[in-house]
């Protein structure tokens, strides 16, 4: 076993360097979900060039997925890696017509992918496995960009605004039975860390039309129904509610007034509020938009107004899987290069992995290595060695770990019907 540390010790030391150029390199190219061209023909030329024999399905514009090990496999791992950006138009190194910046991560999940890629083929390692596992390329994980994404649904080129629930959808996560992903941990870290069981909320997005009367403002304002002040009782109310919201939930709202062409001369006839909704669980989720659907009607009855509702579906929460991490935990006790290992928390976060969870077993390792706020201007990687050498490493052994060790019939299996099931019961 030491004699077989030391080995992929050398080995992950040896190709730090083209692994952390890479990253790099993608870092200063961000793009935007189901846009990532440049990244995904990038990641491609690797693979050919690690394997010239490497095997690929596409999917959903920019996705794609490749397999190592045998055939005959009881059990089928996934590992994930996302494609995109987040849209930071002031960030330092922001692509100056899109918007785009890799202040989330992504950039470093893939070259961590490549690097276990990598280190699997040229060691042969595959050769033992007990099971295949596919490393899955997926786009648009960051929710934004919508106007666009709002345009490809309608040219029926995709059907879900997030990368993974539309890949579910396409079937490709059909014959997988568990996903593992990677993500940068936000905040400083005085030691090497990486975390495990980390649940994120899952949250949808209100929109909220209120509608009056326009009138001219100095010279009749008395027969009016000022939608604006319908928007600012609704404010008003949700600042109220909040006491009445279970704090366990980690309630996030967030009200914004979208795009007006007020004057001031005339009074406002019609005024958007759009906020985000997060909780812990999709029961208080749907609890939770009930309270802010009755808080937009009784503003606007209260100012003789009217008020249209629309909701659209985020990401569900994601609960990771106990029984994998536990793989995990196994790792790092055997691991010296990684000094602590954060276990059992939550943030009100939300990523499509949550979506994911819901029909196969996932987690999601946190690694430490990151200065600055994430989705911030000032994000920025300031380990590289922890995060290109010493993280894949650990990464390539809880793989293995799973694949000598896991117990298929400790897993879960729902379909994408039944996905769309609990989606239906929350947007209607």
């Amino acid at each position: 076993m030491k004699k077989e540390r030391s080995e992929s010790i050398m080995f992950f030391k040896e190709q730090y360097q083209q692994i952390k150029d890479f990253a790099e390199d993608i870092y200063h190219h961000p793009e935007l979900g189901y846009k990532e061209q440049r990244t995904k023909e990038n990641v491609i030329r690797f693979l050919k060039e690690v394997n010239p024999d490497v095997e690929m399905e596409h999917f959903s514009t920019t996705g794609f997925k490749t397999t190592l090990g045998p055939e005959d496999g009881d059990t089928h791992i996934a590992f994930i890696a996302e494609l995109d950006a987040v849209y930071a138009p002031s960030h330092m190194y922001a692509d100056k017509e899109t918007g785009a910046a890799h202040n989330c991560g992504h950039y470093t999940q893939v070259a961590i992918a490549l690097a276990v890629y990598r280190y699997y083929v040229k060691t042969n390692a595959s050769q033992n496995w007990k099971n295949r596992i596919t490393f899955v390329f997926v786009p648009a994980e960051e929710y934004l960009d919508l106007a666009y994404r709002d345009g490809l649904i309608e040219q029926g080129t995709i059907t879900h605004y997030g990368g993974k629930p539309e890949a579910m959808k396409l079937g490709v996560f059909d014959d997988i039975d568990l996903a593992v992903c990677v993500h940068a941990i936000g905040g400083e870290f005085d030691n090497r860390t990486v975390n495990v069981n980390c649940d994120l909320a899952g949250f949808l997005y209100k929109k909220y039309t209120f509608k009056g009367k326009a009138t001219h403002a100095g010279f009749d304002p008395f027969s009016s129904k000022n939608a604006y002040s319908m928007s600012t009782v609704f404010n008003t109310a949700v600042g109220l509610m909040r006491q009445q919201l279970d704090e366990k939930e980690h309630v996030r709202i967030n009200p914004i007034v979208m795009g007006s062409d007020m004057s001031t001369n005339v009074i406002p006839n019609e005024i958007t509020v759009g906020t985000d909704l997060r909780t812990k669980t999709v029961d208080y989720l749907k609890e939770a938009a009930a309270k802010l659907d009755d808080a937009a009607r009784g503003s606007a009855i209260a100012l003789q107004g009217e008020v249209a509702a629309h909701t659209q579906m985020g990401y569900l929460p994601f609960i990771q899987d106990r029984y994998l991490s536990s793989f995990v935990q196994a790792v790092f006790k055997d691991f010296s290069e990684i000094d602590e290992i954060d276990d059992d928390s939550f943030i009100s976060a939300a990523g499509d992995i949550g979506d994911l969870s819901y029909m196969i077993p996932c987690i999601q390792i946190g690694y430490s290595g990151f200065t600055g706020t994430i989705h911030g201007d000032d994000f920025i990687d300031v380990d590289p060695e922890f995060i290109y050498r010493i993280f894949p490493e650990f990464v390539a052994e809880v793989l293995e770990n799973i694949d000598k060790n896991v117990d298929k019939e400790k897993l879960y299996k729902r379909s994408y019907s039944e996905y769309l099931s609990v989606i239906n019961q929350i947007v209607d």
